[in-house]
């Protein structure tokens, strides 16, 4: 909270596209005064354009631009040769080009004029879309006007570069979220009514997907370091990471078809699995809705994330200099601040994703441990709201708060490999790649033991530590069944997620490639892609976590009952026999009372509650 309040207070996100003039006023808003600047807070609504007095002649001076600048309602179109052209100009647009305080009745009259105006003459300037400045169009002062402004950003550091590139392209980010919900919510109905025709048609899509996301990278690659007129920093940093994304896209689409060559012959077997989660998803109408609750959540968690970064981007203090001019100083140490609000957005929405899985995980053991199948216990997913919010947010906390602290040595591997790069050290690069999987590999265990600690949580009301504990010891010894049943069914639900992310990057490649100038837009899509990702993910995960929770509650209703009169199992005969076939066990009715499962060893009887 320190630090969202900080960040607003001291941040105006706007400078760094709006633009602002040289007296401390963010052009196209309303400014307040700063102190010691008489032109200060004025109301530049309708003025959105930066105009420089003297265009023709810019120098580069500590990253400022040496030249008085003002907020404008229009650039001039044609070339003003005198202080009446100024003048008629002003009267015909609008558009005063002369410091604020200077009437316009008095642009002829004023002997400080020359000083005040423009330097004489104007040359005709059209708007630049990104940054909002007047950019002449006399060739000469383009010249000039271009290498300074080439000068400026370069010498930018990366992270206001890359926030320049987020404000600019933040409706085409916010668009393309959009389009993947649309796309998740189109796939979760279509597993709900999932049928074999349907898992052939979303690996076609798949395919097609991968395939061609990965070509047209390579293509935007090739085209851009093609391209002579690269000469902006941000232009090189978009091929480099254009050339990592066309590697990474690539490498993830051979191992995935792959995957899918090898696992082709258990079609049937997933169409069967999805559609006894279906049957108990129709128990509970309502898990088909939870996504919506938590996409809302995250889009106004993101939104606040990305105005305090924005707002941490532009912290600084207003100094006035001579002449009533505004400075602003950027504050040493905002960098530090930004790495720690990155981990909080890992954090926090984890957790939220982690309050979805429980709330899922609640409703479904719920519904299993209800001996009559034909009348579920009333309103299952708001029960399973109510235990979370009044007795298991810190599972949910600490069961995040291990998946964020897993992330951070992959980000600091990502940081040194940047610099292994430039050193091109290839035994260090190799061990790089190692850690890196390392911690992909360990990040993935752990998500998947949370997500049983999580369910063992809502079976019997333990802490996240103890729920763990009973997670792995019931997974350990029935850890080959219960992966052997639950694999190829995930595979299929990442792949929807890989549908979703393919197709929305795509939107976002096109979307930004027809807005190249000075944007860092890299950055920006690979925050399309993960959020298109988290958000197919929230979706699709109402399968998965349905799922894994059937799964763990079927181990332990075998390891607490028999299927005798006594103790009769919680399950249906159809999930009894789908776990049966899918591990070859073929004894027969007669059999089911001899215990597929390891015995409980301790003798500890699990309780549901219900």
């Amino acid at each position: 909270m320190f630090i969202t309040g900080y960040a607003v207070m001291a941040g105006a996100a706007e400078r760094l596209v709006l633009g602002y003039d040289s007296f401390g006023n963010i052009c196209g808003r309303k400014n307040t005064p700063v102190k010691g600047a008489p032109l200060s807070g004025q109301d530049m609504t309708n003025k959105k354009y930066v105009f420089f007095l003297n265009s023709c002649s810019l120098e580069m001076q500590s990253l400022k631009i040496s030249s008085v600048s003002l907020c404008v309602s229009s650039c001039p179109q044609e070339q003003l040769n005198s202080l009446e052209d100024l003048q008629s100009f002003a009267r015909n647009n609008g558009s005063c080009l002369c410091v604020y305080n200077l009437n316009v009745s008095s642009y002829t009259l004023n002997p400080k004029a020359a000083e005040l105006c423009p330097t004489l003459p104007v040359p005709p300037s059209k708007s630049f879309p990104l940054f909002n400045r007047c950019v002449p169009q006399n060739p000469e002062c383009y010249s000039k006007y271009a290498s300074v402004l080439i000068s400026m950003v370069n010498e930018m550091d990366v992270f206001h570069r890359i926030l320049s590139g987020i404000l600019a392209g933040r409706d085409t980010v916010i668009g393309m979220s959009f389009l993947a919900l649309a796309f998740s919510f189109m796939l979760v109905l279509a597993f709900r009514f999932i049928r074999t025709l349907l898992v052939h048609t979303l690996i076609a899509l798949v395919v097609f997907g991968l395939l061609f996301v990965s070509g047209v990278l390579w293509w935007l690659y090739y085209d851009y370091r093609n391209d002579p007129s690269t000469e902006l920093e941000t232009e090189k940093e978009n091929v480099k990471f254009l050339l990592g994304y066309a590697v990474f896209s690539t490498i993830v689409t051979v191992v995935l078809l792959s995957l899918m060559f090898v696992l082709r012959k258990r079609l049937q077997f997933t169409v069967q699995l999805f559609r006894i989660v279906g049957k108990i998803i129709g128990r509970i109408p309502f898990l088909l809705f939870q996504p919506l609750w938590t996409f809302l959540i995250l889009i106004v968690f993101w939104l606040f994330w990305v105005a305090v970064l924005l707002s941490l981007g532009t912290a600084g203090t207003a100094q006035t200099t001579s002449g009533g001019q505004v400075e602003y100083r950027a504050l040493s140490g905002i960098s530090y601040l930004a790495w720690y609000h990155f981990i909080g957005l890992i954090w926090t929405s984890e957790f939220i994703l982690a309050c979805q899985r429980m709330t899922i995980a609640g409703a479904v053991v719920t519904c299993y441990f209800n001996r009559n199948k034909n009348n579920p216990p009333p309103h299952p997913v708001l029960s399973s709201i109510a235990v979370l919010f009044c007795y298991h947010l810190g599972t949910a906390v600490k069961g995040s708060f291990l998946i964020a602290i897993l992330r951070i040595p992959r980000i600091v591997l990502l940081y040194l490999y940047n610099i292994l790069k430039q050193k091109e050290s290839a035994c260090a690069k190799c061990l790089f790649k190692c850690c890196f999987c390392s911690f992909w590999c360990q990040e993935s265990c752990l998500r998947y033991f949370n997500q049983h600690a999580y369910t063992t949580t809502a079976i019997n009301g333990t802490d996240f530590c103890t729920s763990a504990k009973e997670a792995v010891f019931i997974l350990a010894k029935n850890s080959a069944k219960l992966a052997s049943i639950s694999c190829f069914g995930d595979f299929i639900l990442f792949l929807g997620k890989v549908f979703v992310v393919c197709f929305t990057v795509f939107g976002g490649l096109m979307a930004f490639n027809y807005h190249r100038e000075l944007q860092a837009w890299v950055v920006p899509l690979l925050l399309v892609g993960f959020f298109a990702y988290l958000m197919s993910h929230s979706f699709l995960s109402v399968f998965e976590v349905t799922a894994d929770a059937m799964f763990l509650c079927f181990a332990i209703d075998m390891e607490t009952n028999d299927g005798s009169e006594e103790k009769p199992y919680f399950m249906d005969q159809e999930l009894l026999t789908f776990v049966s076939q899918s591990n070859k066990l073929t004894e027969g009715q007669e059999h089911r009372s001899t215990r597929p499962f390891q015995d409980n060893e301790d003798g500890t009887e699990l309780q549901p509650v219900v």
